[in-house]
């Protein structure tokens, strides 16, 4: 007997047509979710002899630095992963860090913000910066911007920098231009802070090269894989001379340097066996899996542990690699997004297409014997933006979009981390992404217009394509005796009003009258089963499940209850979100 067929005629036998039509469906225990991961407790790790130029009996009771290699990391990616999965079986399952309401909670990766809450764009300009943070090169004399040390990392030049006043910064220049690196690094970063990430405070600023004096005795790195040289008066005019120039102003991003005691990056996949809070495997944190999306809409192609930050925060007081404290983990380096091009342009037209060794690619290519047209074969740069490469709307796939290599994280995505992460970049207004681009601060405001043009086209087909699957009903709350929720596909217009025929009902209950607001906003009243006295709390008397459809997504909301009597009310204790394609089919089409 299913549950729809159970129609109880009176309101009073209810909750017992419930119990005795579905004693296997899902029953969420009287509990309220978890908000909050116990992952920032202070915890104690292993000391070890960490050596410093300055101390070389130097002892560190903090966990290990681990710095992954692009060369391993990629290897081990394209070739040593796909094998032992084609060797081995793979384990299909839904994300761990997930609480009763299908939402993740707050812990060492993420703070819910634009998801959970209002957020303006004088908040999103901030991204993760504080007031106190922010730079006024116009004021500052010359030579007052200490260069005290040369990047030896990355394939972004730069260096840091010590500002009286404000503390020290990572300055990246724009070499490898034009205009489009820094734009990234800081529409980025915000994109990413605002969604919920912890992400590096990022400004773009133009700025005169006299405002730098360069400390002696330095060295530099030329890229991830160069020499190291001399970091010296000459190096750096030199740097600048390459680099992209407006009326005599240098464009540079500032990044506040991140407090704590640096550990390396993290990894997508397994845990950190240094760190006691570090429990789910990072390939089943919804957080993690659902960055996809959040990477596709921005075109960042080299989102990999590269471009991650650990760091130890000290809690008891003592010097910052003591313990007891806790690791934060950081997303970083987002300056490849929107439209990153390589020096060659066979590869610049993969990219976001196709990765860069795809053995799908490959194996299509040898059995159609080439007769395939991919998008990157026939992609063009729109005529007048150019310095966004072949970053666009039309050919943008949310589904088939692809980083660099494989993400261990990104592969595992299922069709609910998905939605969690539409549900998210679903409350990024026009409004927030007009002031996406502004912060970019581009000479050209025909370039502006068209990064938020492109931002808003493929931000519609990821909503689109993700938003209308699963339930996109949210923001569930009870309130004067109704349960109320927003559409999110309605409230963004993702069709016509009309289009939404919404029903709710009691599972093995009666129908029940839909009251329609404005932006979305749904509510039922939902009758009571049970008294204010009588069975206990958790009973399974008291418990009533209601089912919520907007006649546009494929699949319902069933919102989970206990009804504690008239006096109390309910209690929310859980959603689901049935319906949609089955983990292994979602998963298995992001690695298209």
């Amino acid at each position: 007997m299913t549950l729809d067929r159970c129609a109880p005629t009176l309101v009073v036998t209810l909750a017992g047509a419930v119990a005795a039509c579905a004693p296997e469906a899902t029953r969420f225990p009287l509990r309220t979710p978890m908000w909050h991961d116990a992952d920032t407790s202070p915890v104690y790790v292993r000391c070890h002899a960490e050596p410093t130029a300055a101390d070389p009996r130097h002892v560190a009771c903090a966990p290990e630095a681990y710095d992954g290699t692009v060369y391993w990391d990629g290897a081990d990616q394209m070739f040593f992963r796909p094998l032992a999965q084609t060797l081995g079986a793979v384990a299909d399952r839904e994300a761990m860090d997930v609480n009763s309401l299908d939402e993740v909670p707050d812990s060492s990766w993420f703070q819910n913000r634009i998801g959970m809450r209002a957020l303006g764009t004088d908040e999103l300009r901030l991204n993760a910066c504080s007031k106190d943070d922010l730079l006024e090169p116009d004021a500052a004399p010359d030579g007052s911007w200490l260069i005290d040390q040369g990047k030896t990392s990355g394939s972004t030049p730069g260096f840091r920098i010590r500002v009286p006043g404000k503390g020290l910064y990572l300055v990246k220049v724009e070499a490898n231009g034009p205009e489009r690196q820094v734009a990234s690094t800081v529409i980025g970063e915000a994109v990413y802070y605002a969604a919920g990430y912890n992400a590096s405070c990022e400004q773009a600023l133009w700025v005169r090269p006299s405002i730098f004096k360069v400390k002696p005795g330095l060295i530099a790195r030329s890229g991830n894989f160069g020499d190291l040289y001399a970091f010296d008066e000459k190096a750096v005019r030199h740097l600048f001379a390459r680099s992209t120039m407006r009326g005599g102003l240098l464009r540079v991003s500032a990044s506040a340097w991140i407090p704590g005691h640096p550990i390396g990056q993290f990894q997508y996949k397994g845990t950190r066996g240094d760190d006691p809070n570090d429990v789910v495997p990072h390939e089943h944190r919804r957080e993690l899996r659902g960055a996809r999306l959040l990477a596709a809409w921005l075109g960042h192609v080299d989102c990999r542990e590269g471009n991650s930050y650990d760091t130890w925060i000290a809690d008891g007081g003592g010097p910052p690699d003591s313990s007891p404290g806790h690791v934060v983990h950081i997303q970083l380096g987002t300056s490849a997004a929107l439209g990153n091009v390589w020096a060659w342009d066979e590869v610049s037209r993969r990219l976001n297409y196709s990765y860069v060794l795809d053995w799908d690619d490959l194996l299509t290519d040898f059995f159609s014997l080439g007769s395939v047209t991919r998008v990157y074969e026939t992609i063009q740069k729109a005529p007048g933006h150019e310095i966004f490469g072949y970053w666009n709307v039309a050919d943008f796939d949310p589904e088939a979009w692809k980083n660099e290599y494989p993400n261990p994280a990104f592969d595992r995505m299922t069709e609910r981390d998905a939605a969690w992460m539409a549900r998210i970049l679903a409350r990024f207004t026009p409004a927030h992404v007009r002031a996406l681009a502004e912060m970019g601060r581009l000479s050209d405001p025909a370039n502006t217009a068209y990064l938020e043009q492109v931002l808003n086209g493929r931000l519609r087909k990821i909503l689109e394509r993700y938003l209308l699957s699963l339930s996109p009903l949210s923001d569930v709350r009870l309130t004067s005796g109704s349960l109320c929720a927003v559409d999110l596909a309605e409230w963004r217009g993702l069709r016509a009003p009309a289009a939404f025929q919404y029903t709710a009902r009691v599972l093995g209950g009666p129908w029940l009258p839909v009251e329609r607001g404005p932006a979305g906003v749904v509510c039922v009243r939902v009758p009571h089963v049970a008294p204010d006295g009588g069975p206990p709390d958790a009973s399974a008397e008291r418990y009533v499940r209601v089912r919520l459809a907007d006649g546009v997504a494929r699949g319902p909301l069933v919102v989970h209850l206990y009804d504690q009597g008239p006096l109390r009310g309910y209690f929310l204790a859980g959603l689901e979100r049935p319906g949609g394609r089955s983990a292994r089919e979602s998963s298995a089409g992001s690695r298209r």
